[in-house]
């Protein structure tokens, strides 16, 4: 639909042409929606059959690390149900805007911030701040990776200076882990500038905790599963400002399930050496 007729069709062949003010032509479209809906009552149960065997079938879950680092779907996991449904969760790209959509229940609309396909690494932190400004009484959360944050983390100054009590939580596994997961599984483990030194026992660049104290935000690192709760709940009762949790993660875990490159959706794997046969009648 458009209001300038010579835009109908320019670029692609329009099967339904509608000329007019999309304001009008909406309303209408609804009226006409409604009365469709009421006439046709869609029998979805073969559908619903479908989607119940693919849940039994391939459940959602994950391997515990074998390097003794924490599981990195677990930890957002558990922030998601010690924050509970009426959060806000904001994530950047990769495998922890992944995990953030598998692995947090979501009961109700606006409450995952996302950019999807568009990729926008570094959105996390500014979405939470926008987020936090225009509700400023919910718990907002930034889900990020140690490369993402690394893209706008300077965005803590503002939430420091304006009252911004924002809370982040870097899922640092010391690497660009989409990437590294993608140069494992298919370039024979030949890691070209993927593994980065933010989580290191002795080295790390940046230190995140450091970093958070400078911007005047309050900086916790976590390494154990001891310490995952208990740093959770003081990020939840500090709202004087922004709090930077830094979990040191397994750079091992991967996202699952996952469509290789070049292949359809029906060549989904589930993991690493298990591609399941579908039959797509």
């Amino acid at each position: 639909m458009d209001v300038d007729p010579a835009e109908i069709g320019k670029i692609r062949h329009a099967e339904v042409p509608i000329v007019g003010d999309v304001k009008d032509v909406l309303g209408d479209l609804l009226t006409a929606f409604n009365q469709a809906a009421k006439a046709h009552k869609p029998d979805y149960t073969a559908w619903w059959e479908r989607l119940n065997f693919l849940r039994e079938q391939y459940p959602l879950g994950f391997d515990e690390p074998e390097d003794g680092l924490l599981s990195p779907q677990w930890v957002i996991q558990k922030i998601g149900e010690m924050s509970g449904p009426e959060a806000v969760f904001a994530a950047g790209v990769g495998q922890h805007q992944m995990w953030a959509a598998q692995f947090i229940k979501y009961e109700r609309p606006n409450a995952w911030l996302n950019s999807g396909g568009a990729g926008t690494m570094g959105y996390a932190v500014p979405a939470a701040m926008g987020a936090k400004v225009a509700e400023p009484e919910r718990l907002v959360w930034a889900i990020d990776g140690d490369g993402c944050f690394q893209m706008t983390n300077q965005e803590l100054a503002t939430c420091t200076i304006n009252n911004i009590p924002i809370k982040v939580a870097i899922i640092n596994n010391s690497s660009l882990g989409m990437v590294r997961q993608w140069q494992s599984l298919f370039y024979e483990g030949r890691h070209s500038f993927t593994d980065l030194d933010t989580g290191h026992d002795t080295v790390m660049v940046p230190d995140f905790v450091k970093l958070a104290d400078s911007y005047g935000a309050l900086g916790i690192r976590v390494r154990t599963k001891e310490e995952v709760e208990p740093a959770i709940k003081l990020a939840m009762e500090t709202n004087d400002r922004p709090v930077v949790i830094d979990f040191i993660v397994s750079k091992d875990s991967m996202v699952w399930p996952m469509v290789p490159q070049g292949v359809g959706n029906s060549q989904v794997q589930y993991a690493r050496d298990n591609a399941p046969e579908w039959d797509e009648e």
